[in-house]
C-alpha cells in the first residue's frame, strides 16, 4: 500500500510538471497580435465588416450601463456594430436602462416575451441564440454585462478575423480588483486559467475559452447547429460550443494574445459566490466530447487529491524511504512535490502575469496553494455530485 501511494504521487507529479512546462513553453511562443500596417486594400477590408456584439444580462443594473458605456466608445465605426442585449428575466432596472440608453446601436431583445412559461436547464444558451437569430453581423462578439472592455477591442477583434479567416476566437480576461485575499486569490488562479487558455488553443491541445470574451462567425455557429446537442447542459455556451466548431474546422480556432482586447471583469465578492462559480464551471467538466481536455481535468484533480492525502497518511504512518540515495519522510516527500508543484506553476505563472500586468501578485502565489488545492478537490466533486445557485436560480 505505501509502495502503490509512493508510486502513485511520483506519477501524478511528473505527470504534472511535464504538461505544465508544455504550457509555460507554449505560452511563450504564442505570436502577440499586432495589426498589419495597414494598406489601403486591408482598410476596405476590416472598416467593411459588420460585428454583432452579444451581452446576456441578469440583475445587471448596478454594471450594465458601464459594460455599454465601454463598448460604445470603441475605435471600431458604431455604424459597422450593433449590441444586443438580452434581458434574462431580471427583477431590477437593468431591462429599462438598456431601454432607455442613448445609443441607437444597442438594442433590447426580452428573453421572457421569447420563452413565455417555457422552462429552461441553460437561459444563457437561449439568451445567445436568440440573439445570433436577430443579428445582423458576420461576427458574433459575446461578453458579460459586468465587464469593460477597451477602447479598441473591436477595431483589434476585426482585424485578426480579416487576417485569419478565423471561424472561432478566444481572447483574454482579466479581473480588475484586488482588495482583499479572496480577490486575490481569485486573480491569480483565473489568470493561470487564461495562461491554459492560450496554450491548449495555441497548441490544439484541447478547447478552452471563456464567454466573457469570444468571437466567432455567425456561419460557423449555423454549420455546427448552434448550441443543439448542448442546450440542455446549464453551463458550456462557451468551451462546448468552441468543441463544436473545432471538430469541424480545426485550423480555424485561434487565440487572439493582445493587451488590445483584454476585457475586465469583476471577481467574486463572497466565498459563497466564489464556490457557485467554479462548481458551475466544473459541473460541465464530464459532458466534453473533447477527451483529451477531460483527461487533464483527471490528472489535475488525482494530483490535488494526492496533495491532501499525502500529509494526512504522514500522521499515522510516517515512514521512510530512499530515491536516489535521498532519505525521506512521508512528510518531506509531500513538502518536495508542494515546493516542486509551486516552482512550476511560477515558471509557467510568470509571463501570463506579465502579461495581465500582475507581476505583484505573484507575492501571494506561495501562500495561496494550500487554499487552491482544497478549493480545486471541493469545487471538483461538488461539480458532478451537487448543486449550485447563479443568478438567484438553483441548478443540479
Amino acid at each position: 500500500m505505501q509502495l502503490l501511494i509512493l508510486v502513485t504521487s511520483v506519477v501524478l507529479f511528473v505527470t504534472y510538471a511535464v504538461l505544465i512546462i508544455y504550457y509555460a513553453i507554449s505560452w511563450r511562443n504564442i505570436p502577440g497580435f499586432f495589426p498589419k500596417s495597414q494598406t489601403s486594400n486591408l482598410k476596405l477590408q476590416t472598416s467593411n465588416l459588420k460585428l454583432s456584439i452579444i451581452i446576456p444580462a441578469r440583475n445587471e443594473e448596478k454594471n450594465i450601463k458601464a459594460c455599454l458605456d465601454s463598448i460604445c466608445r470603441q475605435s471600431y465605426p458604431k455604424e459597422l456594430y450593433e449590441v444586443l442585449v438580452v434581458d434574462d428575466y431580471s427583477t431590477d432596472a437593468t431591462a429599462e436602462i438598456i431601454k432607455n440608453y442613448p445609443e441607437k446601436n444597442v438594442q433590447l431583445i426580452s428573453l421572457q416575451q421569447i420563452l413565455k412559461e417555457e422552462k429552461l436547464n441553460s437561459y444563457k444558451k437561449k439568451a445567445i441564440e436568440s440573439a445570433i437569430e436577430q443579428s445582423t453581423g458576420e461576427l458574433i462578439i459575446t461578453t458579460d454585462a459586468d465587464c469593460i472592455v477597451p477602447i479598441n477591442w473591436l477595431q483589434t477583434i476585426s482585424s485578426f478575423y480579416t487576417e485569419t479567416n478565423a471561424a472561432f476566437i478566444a481572447m483574454p480576461v482579466n479581473y480588475n480588483s484586488q482588495n482583499n485575499f479572496l480577490e486575490i486569490f481569485q486573480t491569480i488562479d483565473f489568470m493561470t486559467l487564461q495562461g491554459v487558455t492560450g496554450a491548449s488553443v495555441y497548441k490544439c491541445i484541447h478547447s478552452m475559452c471563456n464567454g466573457a470574451n469570444l468571437a466567432y462567425s455567425k456561419k460557423a455557429f449555423y454549420e455546427v447547429n448552434g448550441f443543439k446537442g448542448i442546450e440542455n447542459i446549464a453551463s458550456g455556451d462557451d468551451m462546448l460550443l468552441m468543441h463544436k466548431i473545432y471538430q469541424q474546422q480545426p485550423d480555424k480556432v485561434f487565440f487572439l494574445k493582445s493587451q488590445e482586447v483584454i476585457v475586465q471583469t469583476q471577481p467574486m465578492k463572497t466565498l459563497k459566490d466564489f464556490f457557485n462559480q467554479r462548481i458551475r464551471w466544473a459541473s460541465k467538466a464530464d459532458k466534453y466530447d473533447d477527451k483529451r481536455i477531460f483527461s487533464v481535468l483527471v490528472l489535475v484533480y488525482l494530483f490535488n487529491v494526492i496533495l491532501v492525502v499525502l500529509p494526512v497518511l504522514s500522521l499515522f504512518n510516517n515512514f521512510q524511504f530512499s530515491i536516489f540515495n535521498f532519505q525521506f519522510s512521508l512528510f518531506n516527500f509531500w513538502i518536495f512535490i508542494l515546493l516542486g508543484k509551486t516552482m512550476i506553476e511560477l515558471f509557467f505563472l510568470y509571463p501570463v502575469a506579465k502579461f495581465f500586468s500582475k507581476q505583484h501578485l505573484l507575492f501571494y502565489f506561495p501562500i495561496s496553494q494550500p487554499f487552491h488545492i482544497l478549493y480545486t478537490i471541493i469545487a471538483g466533486w461538488l461539480g458532478k455530485f451537487g448543486t449550485y445557485e447563479w443568478k438567484d436560480r438553483k441548478v443540479k
